[in-house]
Protein backbone atom coordinates (compact mmCIF):
# COMPACT_ATOMS: atom_id res chain seq x y z
CA UNK A 1 0.00 0.00 0.00
CA UNK A 2 1.00 3.62 -0.47
CA UNK A 3 1.90 6.37 1.95
CA UNK A 4 -1.60 7.69 2.57
CA UNK A 5 -2.20 4.27 4.05
CA UNK A 6 -3.14 5.14 7.58
CA UNK A 7 -5.93 7.58 6.87
CA UNK A 8 -9.32 7.19 5.23
CA UNK A 9 -12.66 8.84 4.60
CA UNK A 10 -16.00 7.71 5.98
CA UNK A 11 -19.23 8.00 4.00
CA UNK A 12 -22.56 7.63 5.83
CA UNK A 13 -25.65 7.06 3.69
CA UNK A 14 -29.06 8.35 4.79
CA UNK A 15 -31.47 7.14 2.10
CA UNK A 16 -34.68 8.92 3.11
CA UNK A 17 -36.37 11.60 0.98
CA UNK A 18 -39.59 13.57 1.14
CA UNK A 19 -40.12 13.01 -2.58
CA UNK A 20 -37.89 11.63 -5.31
CA UNK A 21 -36.56 14.27 -7.74
CA UNK A 22 -37.34 13.46 -11.37
CA UNK A 23 -33.69 13.03 -12.36
CA UNK A 24 -32.45 11.14 -9.31
CA UNK A 25 -31.23 7.56 -9.47
CA UNK A 26 -29.41 7.55 -6.14
CA UNK A 27 -30.33 4.92 -3.59
CA UNK A 28 -33.07 6.93 -1.91
CA UNK A 29 -36.66 6.27 -0.86
CA UNK A 30 -39.66 8.51 -0.32
CA UNK A 31 -42.39 7.51 2.12
CA UNK A 32 -40.26 5.13 4.22
CA UNK A 33 -39.99 7.37 7.28
CA UNK A 34 -41.35 4.54 9.46
CA UNK A 35 -38.03 2.73 8.91
CA UNK A 36 -35.85 5.59 10.19
CA UNK A 37 -35.41 4.34 13.80
CA UNK A 38 -34.53 0.78 12.75
CA UNK A 39 -32.25 2.08 10.00
CA UNK A 40 -30.20 4.20 12.40
CA UNK A 41 -29.92 1.28 14.83
CA UNK A 42 -28.41 -0.76 12.01
CA UNK A 43 -26.16 2.12 10.96
CA UNK A 44 -24.73 2.28 14.47
CA UNK A 45 -24.14 -1.48 14.54
CA UNK A 46 -22.33 -1.28 11.21
CA UNK A 47 -20.13 1.57 12.45
CA UNK A 48 -19.18 -0.46 15.52
CA UNK A 49 -18.43 -3.45 13.27
CA UNK A 50 -15.82 -1.39 11.38
CA UNK A 51 -14.16 -0.06 14.52
CA UNK A 52 -11.93 -3.13 14.87
CA UNK A 53 -11.20 -3.38 11.13
CA UNK A 54 -9.89 0.15 10.83
CA UNK A 55 -8.06 0.33 14.11
CA UNK A 56 -4.91 2.40 13.61
CA UNK A 57 -6.46 4.47 10.81
CA UNK A 58 -7.27 8.15 11.19
CA UNK A 59 -10.64 9.23 9.77
CA UNK A 60 -9.86 12.45 7.90
CA UNK A 61 -13.32 13.23 6.63
CA UNK A 62 -16.89 12.20 7.30
CA UNK A 63 -19.54 12.80 4.65
CA UNK A 64 -23.21 12.31 5.52
CA UNK A 65 -24.98 11.99 2.17
CA UNK A 66 -28.25 10.72 0.78
CA UNK A 67 -31.09 10.82 0.12
CA UNK A 68 -31.79 13.82 2.25
CA UNK A 69 -29.96 13.56 5.59
CA UNK A 70 -31.57 16.82 6.68
CA UNK A 71 -35.01 15.15 6.56
CA UNK A 72 -34.45 13.03 9.68
CA UNK A 73 -34.49 14.23 13.29
CA UNK A 74 -31.09 15.90 13.83
CA UNK A 75 -30.61 13.84 16.98
CA UNK A 76 -29.98 10.78 14.78
CA UNK A 77 -27.23 12.60 12.93
CA UNK A 78 -25.63 13.85 16.15
CA UNK A 79 -25.68 10.35 17.68
CA UNK A 80 -24.04 8.77 14.63
CA UNK A 81 -21.28 11.38 14.46
CA UNK A 82 -20.75 11.03 18.20
CA UNK A 83 -20.44 7.26 17.87
CA UNK A 84 -17.86 7.69 15.08
CA UNK A 85 -15.79 9.80 17.47
CA UNK A 86 -16.05 7.14 20.16
CA UNK A 87 -15.08 4.12 18.07
CA UNK A 88 -12.79 5.61 15.38
CA UNK A 89 -9.84 7.89 15.55
CA UNK A 90 -11.41 10.99 14.03
CA UNK A 91 -8.76 13.61 13.25
CA UNK A 92 -9.08 16.90 15.14
CA UNK A 93 -9.22 18.83 11.89
CA UNK A 94 -11.54 16.34 10.16
CA UNK A 95 -13.91 17.79 7.59
CA UNK A 96 -17.46 16.75 8.49
CA UNK A 97 -20.04 17.42 5.76
CA UNK A 98 -23.79 16.96 5.73
CA UNK A 99 -25.96 17.20 2.63
CA UNK A 100 -29.11 19.22 3.15
CA UNK A 101 -32.10 20.10 1.02
CA UNK A 102 -33.88 23.42 1.25
CA UNK A 103 -37.32 22.99 2.76
CA UNK A 104 -36.06 20.31 5.15
CA UNK A 105 -33.66 22.49 7.18
CA UNK A 106 -34.46 24.86 10.01
CA UNK A 107 -32.61 26.75 12.72
CA UNK A 108 -32.93 23.90 15.20
CA UNK A 109 -31.43 21.34 12.83
CA UNK A 110 -28.58 23.61 11.80
CA UNK A 111 -27.79 24.38 15.45
CA UNK A 112 -27.79 20.67 16.24
CA UNK A 113 -25.41 19.91 13.33
CA UNK A 114 -23.02 22.61 14.52
CA UNK A 115 -23.14 21.16 18.01
CA UNK A 116 -22.32 17.71 16.61
CA UNK A 117 -19.20 19.11 14.94
CA UNK A 118 -20.46 19.37 11.35
CA UNK A 119 -18.26 22.02 9.74
CA UNK A 120 -19.31 21.80 6.10
CA UNK A 121 -22.79 22.07 4.67
CA UNK A 122 -23.74 21.02 1.15
CA UNK A 123 -27.05 22.44 -0.04
CA UNK A 124 -28.83 21.24 -3.17
CA UNK A 125 -30.20 24.32 -4.94
CA UNK A 126 -29.89 23.11 -8.61
CA UNK A 127 -31.44 26.23 -10.20
CA UNK A 128 -32.34 29.80 -9.27
CA UNK A 129 -35.71 29.77 -11.07
CA UNK A 130 -38.78 28.31 -9.34
CA UNK A 131 -40.10 27.23 -12.73
CA UNK A 132 -37.06 25.00 -13.29
CA UNK A 133 -37.10 23.70 -9.70
CA UNK A 134 -40.67 22.53 -10.27
CA UNK A 135 -39.69 20.94 -13.54
CA UNK A 136 -36.92 18.96 -11.80
CA UNK A 137 -39.35 17.70 -9.16
CA UNK A 138 -37.59 19.65 -6.38
CA UNK A 139 -39.70 20.10 -3.24
CA UNK A 140 -38.49 23.63 -2.42
CA UNK A 141 -38.62 27.18 -3.74
CA UNK A 142 -35.81 29.67 -4.20
CA UNK A 143 -37.14 31.60 -1.21
CA UNK A 144 -36.78 28.55 1.05
CA UNK A 145 -33.24 28.03 -0.17
CA UNK A 146 -32.31 31.66 0.55
CA UNK A 147 -33.85 31.46 4.03
CA UNK A 148 -31.88 28.29 4.81
CA UNK A 149 -28.63 29.64 3.37
CA UNK A 150 -28.88 32.79 5.48
CA UNK A 151 -29.72 30.79 8.61
CA UNK A 152 -26.65 28.61 8.04
CA UNK A 153 -24.45 31.67 7.71
CA UNK A 154 -25.92 33.27 10.82
CA UNK A 155 -25.24 30.16 12.89
CA UNK A 156 -21.62 30.19 11.78
CA UNK A 157 -21.32 27.74 8.87
CA UNK A 158 -18.44 29.25 6.95
CA UNK A 159 -17.96 26.37 4.55
CA UNK A 160 -21.07 25.97 2.39
CA UNK A 161 -21.29 24.15 -0.93
CA UNK A 162 -24.13 24.72 -3.37
CA UNK A 163 -25.02 22.07 -5.97
CA UNK A 164 -26.22 23.26 -9.38
CA UNK A 165 -27.43 21.46 -12.50
CA UNK A 166 -27.15 22.64 -16.10
CA UNK A 167 -28.28 21.16 -19.40
CA UNK A 168 -31.91 20.98 -18.24
CA UNK A 169 -34.21 20.68 -21.30
CA UNK A 170 -36.13 23.96 -20.90
CA UNK A 171 -33.23 25.92 -19.36
CA UNK A 172 -32.10 28.98 -21.27
CA UNK A 173 -28.39 29.93 -21.25
CA UNK A 174 -29.46 33.27 -19.73
CA UNK A 175 -31.12 31.47 -16.84
CA UNK A 176 -27.96 29.44 -16.21
CA UNK A 177 -25.89 32.64 -16.13
CA UNK A 178 -28.41 34.16 -13.72
CA UNK A 179 -28.12 31.11 -11.46
CA UNK A 180 -24.31 31.29 -11.46
CA UNK A 181 -24.19 35.07 -10.85
CA UNK A 182 -26.60 34.91 -7.94
CA UNK A 183 -24.85 32.00 -6.26
CA UNK A 184 -21.50 33.80 -6.65
CA UNK A 185 -23.05 36.90 -5.05
CA UNK A 186 -24.16 34.85 -2.06
CA UNK A 187 -20.50 34.07 -1.41
CA UNK A 188 -20.80 30.27 -1.32
CA UNK A 189 -17.33 28.85 -0.62
CA UNK A 190 -17.79 25.85 -2.92
CA UNK A 191 -19.93 25.30 -6.01
CA UNK A 192 -20.55 22.00 -7.81
CA UNK A 193 -21.94 22.16 -11.35
CA UNK A 194 -23.28 18.94 -12.83
CA UNK A 195 -24.61 18.29 -16.29
CA UNK A 196 -28.08 16.72 -16.20
CA UNK A 197 -27.82 13.01 -16.94
CA UNK A 198 -31.04 11.27 -17.86
CA UNK A 199 -30.95 7.91 -16.09
CA UNK A 200 -33.06 4.86 -16.96
CA UNK A 201 -35.09 4.32 -13.78
CA UNK A 202 -36.21 7.88 -13.16
CA UNK A 203 -39.23 10.00 -14.08
CA UNK A 204 -37.05 11.77 -16.67
CA UNK A 205 -35.87 8.41 -18.02
CA UNK A 206 -39.46 7.32 -18.57
CA UNK A 207 -40.40 10.65 -20.19
CA UNK A 208 -37.40 10.46 -22.49
CA UNK A 209 -38.37 6.93 -23.57
CA UNK A 210 -41.90 8.11 -24.27
CA UNK A 211 -40.63 11.07 -26.26
CA UNK A 212 -42.01 13.70 -23.84
CA UNK A 213 -38.57 14.90 -22.86
CA UNK A 214 -35.82 15.73 -25.31
CA UNK A 215 -32.31 15.78 -23.82
CA UNK A 216 -30.25 18.90 -24.48
CA UNK A 217 -27.87 18.45 -27.40
CA UNK A 218 -24.20 18.00 -26.52
CA UNK A 219 -23.15 21.30 -27.99
CA UNK A 220 -25.51 23.35 -25.82
CA UNK A 221 -24.52 21.29 -22.79
CA UNK A 222 -20.81 21.96 -23.39
CA UNK A 223 -21.52 25.64 -23.97
CA UNK A 224 -23.18 25.84 -20.55
CA UNK A 225 -20.24 24.03 -18.98
CA UNK A 226 -17.84 26.59 -20.49
CA UNK A 227 -20.02 29.43 -19.20
CA UNK A 228 -19.75 27.98 -15.69
CA UNK A 229 -15.97 27.70 -15.91
CA UNK A 230 -15.58 31.27 -17.24
CA UNK A 231 -17.94 32.80 -14.76
CA UNK A 232 -16.65 30.99 -11.67
CA UNK A 233 -12.96 31.28 -12.47
CA UNK A 234 -13.59 34.96 -13.25
CA UNK A 235 -15.04 35.30 -9.73
CA UNK A 236 -11.85 33.83 -8.18
CA UNK A 237 -13.14 30.33 -7.60
CA UNK A 238 -10.48 27.71 -8.09
CA UNK A 239 -11.57 25.17 -10.69
CA UNK A 240 -10.00 22.11 -9.09
CA UNK A 241 -11.99 19.17 -10.51
CA UNK A 242 -14.06 18.77 -13.68
CA UNK A 243 -17.35 19.74 -11.95
CA UNK A 244 -16.08 21.46 -8.81
CA UNK A 245 -15.06 25.00 -7.91
CA UNK A 246 -13.90 26.32 -4.57
CA UNK A 247 -12.68 29.46 -2.90
CA UNK A 248 -8.98 28.83 -2.22
CA UNK A 249 -8.69 26.50 0.77
CA UNK A 250 -12.32 25.31 0.61
CA UNK A 251 -11.82 22.33 -1.73
CA UNK A 252 -13.84 19.32 -0.57
CA UNK A 253 -11.33 17.13 1.26
CA UNK A 254 -13.64 14.13 1.29
CA UNK A 255 -14.07 14.12 -2.48
CA UNK A 256 -10.35 14.70 -2.96
CA UNK A 257 -9.84 11.34 -1.21
CA UNK A 258 -11.88 9.69 -3.98
CA UNK A 259 -10.09 11.48 -6.79
CA UNK A 260 -6.68 10.68 -5.35
CA UNK A 261 -7.70 7.01 -5.13
CA UNK A 262 -7.29 6.90 -1.36
CA UNK A 263 -9.26 4.57 0.89
CA UNK A 264 -12.76 5.10 2.24
CA UNK A 265 -15.45 3.11 4.02
CA UNK A 266 -19.14 3.56 3.27
CA UNK A 267 -21.83 2.61 5.79
CA UNK A 268 -25.57 2.37 5.16
CA UNK A 269 -27.76 0.87 2.43
CA UNK A 270 -26.02 0.88 -0.95
CA UNK A 271 -22.89 2.63 0.38
CA UNK A 272 -19.62 1.86 -1.47
CA UNK A 273 -16.17 1.24 0.02
CA UNK A 274 -12.61 1.01 -1.24
CA UNK A 275 -10.42 -0.57 1.41
CA UNK A 276 -7.45 -2.92 1.52
CA UNK A 277 -7.32 -3.36 -2.27
CA UNK A 278 -11.00 -4.28 -2.46
CA UNK A 279 -14.10 -2.51 -3.65
CA UNK A 280 -17.50 -3.52 -2.34
CA UNK A 281 -20.91 -2.11 -1.51
CA UNK A 282 -23.77 -2.84 0.86
CA UNK A 283 -27.07 -4.16 -0.43
CA UNK A 284 -29.24 -1.35 -1.82
CA UNK A 285 -32.47 -2.63 -0.26
CA UNK A 286 -33.45 -0.80 2.92
CA UNK A 287 -35.28 -3.78 4.37
CA UNK A 288 -32.47 -6.26 3.58
CA UNK A 289 -29.89 -3.89 4.99
CA UNK A 290 -31.79 -3.44 8.25
CA UNK A 291 -32.58 -7.13 8.74
CA UNK A 292 -29.05 -8.35 7.88
CA UNK A 293 -27.28 -5.87 10.13
CA UNK A 294 -29.67 -6.52 13.00
CA UNK A 295 -28.57 -10.19 12.77
CA UNK A 296 -24.94 -9.11 12.87
CA UNK A 297 -24.27 -9.63 9.14
CA UNK A 298 -22.93 -6.82 6.95
CA UNK A 299 -24.74 -7.39 3.61
CA UNK A 300 -21.83 -6.86 1.20
CA UNK A 301 -22.19 -7.23 -2.57
CA UNK A 302 -19.95 -6.91 -5.64
CA UNK A 303 -16.74 -7.60 -3.78
CA UNK A 304 -13.92 -6.96 -6.23
CA UNK A 305 -10.26 -7.54 -5.61
CA UNK A 306 -8.50 -4.60 -7.23
CA UNK A 307 -5.41 -5.91 -8.97
CA UNK A 308 -2.43 -3.71 -9.57
CA UNK A 309 -3.33 -2.97 -13.18
CA UNK A 310 -6.85 -1.78 -12.23
CA UNK A 311 -5.46 0.24 -9.34
CA UNK A 312 -3.06 2.04 -11.67
CA UNK A 313 -5.69 2.72 -14.31
CA UNK A 314 -8.15 4.04 -11.68
CA UNK A 315 -5.44 6.24 -10.21
CA UNK A 316 -4.81 7.82 -13.62
CA UNK A 317 -8.48 8.25 -14.57
CA UNK A 318 -9.46 9.74 -11.20
CA UNK A 319 -6.31 11.88 -11.05
CA UNK A 320 -6.99 13.37 -14.47
CA UNK A 321 -10.39 14.56 -13.23
CA UNK A 322 -8.44 16.98 -11.06
CA UNK A 323 -7.42 20.19 -12.78
CA UNK A 324 -3.91 19.89 -11.33
CA UNK A 325 -3.70 16.47 -13.01
CA UNK A 326 -1.22 13.82 -11.94
CA UNK A 327 2.42 14.00 -10.99
CA UNK A 328 4.74 11.38 -12.52
CA UNK A 329 6.82 11.77 -9.36
CA UNK A 330 3.87 10.90 -7.06
CA UNK A 331 3.00 8.04 -9.38
CA UNK A 332 6.50 6.66 -9.09
CA UNK A 333 6.52 6.87 -5.31
CA UNK A 334 3.13 5.14 -5.08
CA UNK A 335 3.59 2.37 -7.65
CA UNK A 336 7.36 2.23 -8.03
CA UNK A 337 7.00 2.41 -11.81
CA UNK A 338 7.56 5.07 -14.43
CA UNK A 339 4.23 6.32 -15.76
CA UNK A 340 5.73 6.94 -19.21
CA UNK A 341 7.07 3.39 -19.46
CA UNK A 342 3.53 2.17 -18.92
CA UNK A 343 1.50 4.74 -20.85
CA UNK A 344 3.94 6.83 -22.91
CA UNK A 345 2.18 5.90 -26.12
CA UNK A 346 -1.27 6.92 -24.85
CA UNK A 347 0.04 10.22 -23.48
CA UNK A 348 1.75 11.08 -26.78
CA UNK A 349 -1.39 10.29 -28.75
CA UNK A 350 -3.55 12.42 -26.42
CA UNK A 351 -1.05 15.25 -26.51
CA UNK A 352 -1.13 15.24 -30.33
CA UNK A 353 -4.91 15.58 -30.15
CA UNK A 354 -4.47 18.51 -27.70
CA UNK A 355 -6.44 16.68 -25.02
CA UNK A 356 -3.66 16.66 -22.43
CA UNK A 357 -0.68 18.84 -21.67
CA UNK A 358 2.54 17.86 -19.97
CA UNK A 359 4.55 20.56 -18.32
CA UNK A 360 6.91 20.47 -15.40
CA UNK A 361 5.92 17.66 -13.08
CA UNK A 362 2.28 17.47 -14.23
CA UNK A 363 0.13 15.67 -16.75
CA UNK A 364 -3.29 17.27 -17.02
CA UNK A 365 -6.30 17.74 -19.25
CA UNK A 366 -6.39 20.79 -21.52
CA UNK A 367 -9.58 22.86 -21.78
CA UNK A 368 -10.55 20.67 -24.74
CA UNK A 369 -9.63 17.57 -22.72
CA UNK A 370 -11.97 18.68 -19.91
CA UNK A 371 -14.75 18.88 -22.48
CA UNK A 372 -13.94 15.47 -23.94
CA UNK A 373 -12.75 13.80 -20.76
CA UNK A 374 -14.38 10.46 -21.54
CA UNK A 375 -12.35 10.14 -24.73
CA UNK A 376 -9.24 10.54 -22.60
CA UNK A 377 -10.30 8.09 -19.88
CA UNK A 378 -11.04 5.36 -22.41
CA UNK A 379 -7.31 5.17 -23.19
CA UNK A 380 -6.56 3.92 -19.66
CA UNK A 381 -9.34 1.39 -19.18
Amino acid sequence: MHNAEKSLGLYIHVPFCKAKCYYCDFNSYAGCENLIPAYFDSLKKEIVHYSSLIRGYTVKSIFVGGGTPSLVDPLYIAEVIDLCRQVFEVGNAAEITIEANPGTIDLEKLTSYRGAGVNRLSIGLQAWQDRILKELGRIHTLEEFLGNFNQARKIGFKNVNIDLIFGIPSQEPGEWVQTLSNVINLGATHISCYSLKIEEDTVFGRRAREGELVPVEDEKDREMYCMAVDKLVGANYRHYEISNFAMPGFECRHNLLYWRANQYIGVGAGAHSYFMERRFNNTYSLEDYISSVSKGIIPLENIQEIDRKSEISEYIILGLRLIEGISPHDFKSRFDEDIFDLYGEQFNKLQKRSLIEMNGDRIRLTALGLDLANQVFVEFI
